[in-house]
């Protein structure tokens, strides 16, 4: 059987800078999309779908396509080959020939190949959903057993080389997929479809999944380096603005400030105490109802005034939104008369009953992102409000049945990760539209992109012990990898912090010292015990925990506290260099050892350390009543503990103590580091 004949070769064509393969249904794309980066789609509609989903629309490029004889053609641009059999089957090549990614085809129809099988399985598959498009499949070779995989967003999982992690392409509270992976084999790719689905990082292959889709549809880019290849990325998927000065200092928040007065009198007794604060937060339930942005008269009587009295003692002020909104409400019935509201496709339209029965608006629809932001640009944002906190960002539901959701733009299992991404596009178009610049707000959830629109993301309400603290260590590691720069946690973890117990201010101690070496360091949590109810109308229905602020553990926890505040404060000329770069480049502030030396070999193991910026080595430590630990200091660079100020040249593993008033640090000697330990 000869398959090299004419009906083959006539599968592939050019066409302008894209290379086509068509054969029966389907429909291949592969074309240029910045440099050293390749982009892919296959359908098998009539027509290929118009959007780009993460990416950014590309610059012109004049890739190199080459036809074969043997009915093959390969599309180059830059370091970036893709070869296309007169099959349709795809293998990606570096510059130097060295096979990255190789689609896994297992069939009879190539008979010459030495991968011909019975099997039956493709590479591509489509797999048809009755009446409506395809649950899709993409699957690679697993080509080096000793390949390492980072990145995709935030999982509570304490893994820092994802090869053999099993990962759901879905969003849940302290759950944020962001389908971007760095490979040490010397590439980047990024599922580009926002379908709930799976990806398994298998031994024997990769796959990615999704549930319901129109297209296939990823992107692939080689480098030399992890910087190149995450700089690609970002220009692929775009950049964090320049973060505003007061985002880099403390920020102040629990759960939560039941009055203005109390509020104001947490704000007035930093100051008081001489203390550094720069944002403090007005959590939920500061509403009458959900749905409905605005202060509660009873207990906030005045926000322009506390806003004014805020801005005189040089803080800002944050102010939580949640996309619920009550049957209750005063906009519910306009909101639902004119589409605004988050459909389901069976029971109750109910998505989620906590403190009351409520829908999310649809961030999805453009009308309806208008129609919020013009609710807190009255109510908010015209007082004085910069900054917000856009919590419950996945969006988080009662159930998480993704099938049973549809939106503006389709369903849910379709498009559903793209909630957080268009939330913040909501309150970053609206604030831009003012004259905004350096925008951040804080967001529970991302997808690729999110950071083009100033998303700052934490990692949800997570537990308050060691194993969690480090599962965070973890998460913002790989969120960095995956395009997500500004990233931060609870300091002390947000459930079942005993305000009043010694274990808890150990742990708070020891998060406190990390929280300084993140890219926000922000204070929160849920304390027990619980507080009084201040009064039982409006939000005040909702309880409040124990106070939170850097004295109420006790003088020896303040003390320590109060070091890392001031610390915090000196770095502010570093910390900007980094939110430079992260604006800029895309680089992430929070870096995996091999971001900076790639070639020391261990450091692409985990020592569960990591660089703040290129020249601090942060030691975080993890573990209950731990007062010592090993740290591996990266070859090609000497390195200088900032307590004991003792050298230590790189390339070895050193133990140093760790007294419960210190973490250990390093910092590269030579760098320029315009701050004293």
């Amino acid at each position: 059987m000869d398959i090299q004949n004419s009906a083959y070769n006539d599968c592939i064509c050019r066409e302008g800078n894209r290379l086509i393969y068509h054969y029966d249904w389907e429909q291949l794309w592969i074309e240029p999309w910045g440099e050293n980066s390749l982009r892919v789609r296959a359908t098998k509609l009539a027509e290929m779908p118009k959007e780009d989903w993460a990416l950014l629309p590309p610059k012109d490029a004049a890739p190199e396509i080459i036809f074969r004889e043997d009915g093959s053609a390969s599309i180059q641009n830059g370091k970036l080959t893709a070869q296309l059999s007169a099959l349709g089957k795809l293998t990606f090549y570096n510059q130097e020939g060295k096979c990255l990614l190789e689609e896994y085809v297992r069939n009879r129809r190539d008979m010459r190949s030495e991968k011909c099988s019975s099997l039956a399985v493709e590479g591509r598959e489509f797999a048809p959903i009755v009446g409506g498009d395809y649950s899709l499949a993409v699957r690679f070779e697993s080509l080096c057993e000793k390949e390492r995989l980072y990145g995709m967003g935030q999982y509570q999982q304490a893994n820092y080389d994802l090869k053999g992690c099993d990962l759901e392409l879905a969003h849940r509270n302290s759950q944020a997929s962001v389908p971007f992976v760095l490979s040490s084999l010397g590439y980047g790719f990024l599922w580009n479809n926002p379908a709930v689905g799976r990806v398994c990082f298998g031994k024997n292959l990769t796959t990615w999944e999704a549930r319901s889709a129109k297209a296939i549809d990823y992107w692939v880019t080689a480098g030399d380096t992890p910087a190149e290849i995450e700089e690609a990325y970002a220009k692929a998927t775009g950049t964090v603005p320049m973060m505003p000065d007061y985002g880099m200092g403390f920020w102040q928040c629990k759960l939560r400030y039941q009055t203005q007065e109390e509020l104001l009198a947490v704000a007035r007794e930093y100051k008081r105490r001489n203390l550094p604060i720069d944002v403090i937060v007005v959590d939920f339930f500061h509403w009458p109802l959900q749905g409905e942005w605005k202060f509660d008269p009873t207990y906030w009587p005045d926000p322009d005034a506390m806003i004014a009295e805020l801005k005189e003692m040089g803080i800002e002020l944050m102010v939580s939104i949640w996309p619920t909104v009550d049957y209750c409400s005063e906009n519910f019935e306009e909101m639902k008369q004119k589409g605004y509201l988050v459909r389901t496709e069976r029971g109750m339209r109910i998505c989620m009953n906590y403190m009351g029965n409520t829908i999310h608006y649809d961030a999805t629809n453009p009308d309806a992102r208008r129609y919020l932001w013009e609710k807190a640009k009255k109510n908010y944002y015209d007082k004085g409000v910069r900054i917000f906190w856009l919590d419950e960002a996945e969006p988080e539901y009662t159930v998480y049945d993704f099938d049973n959701y549809r939106y503006h733009l389709g369903p849910n299992v379709q498009i559903g990760n793209l909630y957080p991404l268009m939330y913040a596009q909501t309150f970053y178009e609206g604030m831009q539209a003012e004259g905004q610049e350096n925008i951040i707000n804080l967001l529970r959830c991302a997808w690729a992109g999110s950071q083009r629109y100033g998303a700052l993301v934490w990692s949800g309400d997570i537990h308050s012990d060691f194993d969690t603290m480090r599962r965070q260590y973890a998460a913002g590691l790989h969120m960095g990898i995956a395009g997500i720069p500004w990233w931060t946690t609870d300091i002390g973890g947000f459930f079942g912090g005993w305000a009043e117990e010694p274990e808890f201010h150990e742990l708070l101690v020891r998060w406190f010292e990390y929280g300084t070496f993140c890219p926000v360091m922000r204070l929160h949590g849920e304390r027990e015990p619980h507080k009084p109810q201040h009064g039982t109308t409006g939000g005040a229905a909702c309880v409040s925990g124990a106070d939170n602020e850097v004295w109420s553990y006790g003088p020896k926890v303040e003390e320590i506290c109060t070091r890392y505040l001031w610390l915090r404060e000196r770095m502010r000329p570093y910390t900007a260099r980094l939110m430079r770069e992260a604006h800029e480049k895309g680089t992430p502030v929070m870096r995996t050892l091999f971001y900076e030396f790639p070639e020391d070999e261990k450091a692409w193991e985990d020592h569960q350390e990591y660089l703040f910026g290129a020249d601090l080595l942060v030691a975080p430590v993890m573990y209950k009543n731990m007062r010592k630990r090993k740290v591996y200091l990266p070859a090609g660079a000497s390195w200088q503990h900032v307590w004991t100020k003792e050298i230590y040249e790189g390339g070895q593993t050193v133990e140093v103590d760790a007294p419960l008033e210190e973490i250990p640090v390093f910092a590269r000697v030579g760098a320029d580091i315009p701050f004293v330990f």
